[in-house]
């Protein structure tokens, strides 16, 4: 099957929001909305294998200031992992901040093992950007986060 990792288009959005729903069941992912997934959509990309149901897996980059950006909304469909597509995302949103002119990228998560593979190592969140918490203000786990702050240079 070939699977191609691409920017999200207009027509995606319902395919988005199915997918992160799912992934905020399982606990992976903050819940968004319609209306935020179409506000934000040039930040997405998306794992596309074509046919019916394209849409198995997502990432998004956020700027977070001058030189800083996060990747965020990492998801990938339960039937398609261990294909490689997490890190395929993930090297998308890294090859776009290079294009921004990032000069670092940040993740909570909790797949450690995945960005930790990718170059990202641990640092304690309180040394993040204050404008981050503008998203976590909205989570449920808010304040007691349980995700890993992870950061490499671009």
């Amino acid at each position: 099957m070939n699977i191609t990792i691409r920017k999200a288009h207009a027509n995606d959005v319902k395919a988005l929001h199915a997918l992160m729903m799912k992934g905020s069941e399982q606990g992976l992912l903050l819940p968004r909305s319609l209306y935020q997934i179409q506000i934000c959509l040039r930040d997405f990309f998306v794992a596309d294998r074509g046919g019916d149901d394209p849409v198995v897996g997502c990432s998004a980059l956020a700027m977070m200031g001058d030189t800083m950006a996060e990747v965020r909304s990492l998801f990938v469909s339960e039937e398609m992992r261990g294909q490689g597509l997490g890190s395929k995302l993930v090297q998308a949103c890294l090859e776009e901040a290079a294009t921004f002119g990032m000069t670092e990228v940040f993740t909570l998560t909790y797949q450690t093992a995945l960005f930790g593979r990718m170059g990202f190592k641990e640092l304690p969140k309180e040394s993040l950007p204050h404008k981050i918490w503008t998203v976590c203000i909205n989570c449920p786990k808010f304040p007691n986060c349980d995700e890993v702050a992870m950061i490499r240079p671009v």
